[in-house]
């Protein structure tokens, strides 16, 4: 007798799932996908889509479609409890669907709170993706109008390819703009110094401000206070002040790891019950956490597909081993890319084409038929 897989968001982890679905539902499972958006953005490419390098339909994936069309169900809804004893998901609509396996990859947030407990049109966290292409939309709009402050608050990688494509927007659009990233104690600090001195180089070139040495402390309509007193005017700002899961876990009484994602063993599987399984940046791998990148998610997306499916029928799960170490490619809006891994470094524009190549490979397998044609 089939059983019920519920799937809760679409990102990296759950591609290959979403891609063999057809597998699950041949075999008489019954599939369900709860997802806010039909859409999901792929954030690799989410900076150079603020840019403009590339156009929201090259960065997304249908899959509200991908569902359907492989006979699964899909639910435009948001998960806000987890009720592991009746295996009972609660949703924001109110609906409690039941499930007997349910996997979760619902990404990461940039915590917000308590900087901004209501978000403004000219205040956004870069996560979701998808607050940069309405971040885009509303610059565009500014730029024609007068001289902008626009500033970048996090010295993490996701905060240098924002101020670098921030700045790309602005000379593609023949606006005027001083652009300043907000680096807390130091950008990049968890880098090798080459990489750090690469990106500021590039900035300084550029005429891009860096504050180093101090940290975000409060935000204003039009200005933000910093730790060492100093306030700093803006019109537009970005925070990228790194990333969390979201609190529904910790929320539903589940255990969790030290930043409140969900719990997992090397089966991705929840410690406390073997039917919840996640990936991506939501979960933690008991006793080695991961940094939030996606390479990891990438890596998860057979070892998920494999072992869903045995809990489904009761077969021999499979074991994730994290690399040690991984690739990171900045994409710093001149054209040109930054390339680093152990004591490896590369600067210059086959770097920028090989990250390119990378991630329209990616999206190229998992994007459905005609999805980059499709209207904004």
């Amino acid at each position: 007798m089939g059983k019920h897989l519920v799937l809760v968001g679409g990102g990296h982890a759950h591609l290959t799932i979403l891609l063999n679905l057809g597998r699950y539902i041949e075999r008489g499972h019954q599939v369900t996908v709860i997802m806010p958006s039909s859409y999901q953005y792929y954030s690799g490419m989410g900076p150079g889509m603020l840019s403009g390098i590339y156009r929201p339909q090259e960065v997304r994936f249908n899959i509200r479609k991908m569902v359907q069309d492989r006979g699964g169900a899909f639910l435009e809804d948001k998960v806000t409890g987890i009720n592991p004893g009746g295996r009972i998901l609660v949703l924001q609509s109110g609906q409690e669907p039941p499930y007997d396996v349910v996997s979760f990859n619902t990404g990461s947030e940039v915590p917000h709170q308590p900087f901004l407990p209501v978000p403004r049109e000219n205040i956004r966290p870069v996560k979701p993706v998808i607050n940069l292409l309405q971040g885009r939309q509303h610059l565009l709009k500014l730029l024609g109008e007068k001289e902008l402050k626009l500033l970048v608050v996090g010295g993490g990688p996701a905060g240098v390819e924002m101020t670098a494509n921030l700045w790309r927007l602005v000379q593609d659009n023949k606006g005027k703009a001083k652009v300043t990233l907000i680096g807390g104690r130091r950008v990049l600090g968890g880098l090798a110094e080459r990489v750090r001195h690469l990106v500021l180089q590039s900035f300084s070139r550029r005429g891009i401000e860096v504050v180093e040495g101090c940290h975000l402390k409060e935000v204003g309509d039009t200005e933000i206070r910093l730790s060492d007193g100093r306030s700093v005017p803006f019109d537009f700002t970005f925070l990228a002040l790194g990333v969390k899961p979201s609190f529904l876990f910790a929320g539903s009484g589940l255990p969790t790891g030290e930043d409140g994602g969900l719990l997992v063993n090397s089966r991705l599987q929840s410690v406390a019950h073997p039917q919840i399984f996640g990936g991506g940046d939501c979960i933690s791998l008991a006793g080695n956490p991961l940094a939030k990148v996606g390479v990891y998610a990438v890596r998860q997306n057979p070892i998920l597909y494999h072992n869903l499916m045995a809990a489904l029928e009761g077969t021999e799960m499979q074991t994730f081993v994290p690399q040690k170490d991984y690739m990171l490619i900045f994409n710093m809006g001149n054209g040109r890319g930054i390339l680093w891994k152990k004591n490896f470094m590369w600067e210059g524009r086959l770097a920028f084409l090989l990250k390119d190549y990378i991630d329209r490979k990616f999206m190229r397998k998992f994007q459905v038929s005609g999805e980059r044609d499709e209207k904004e």
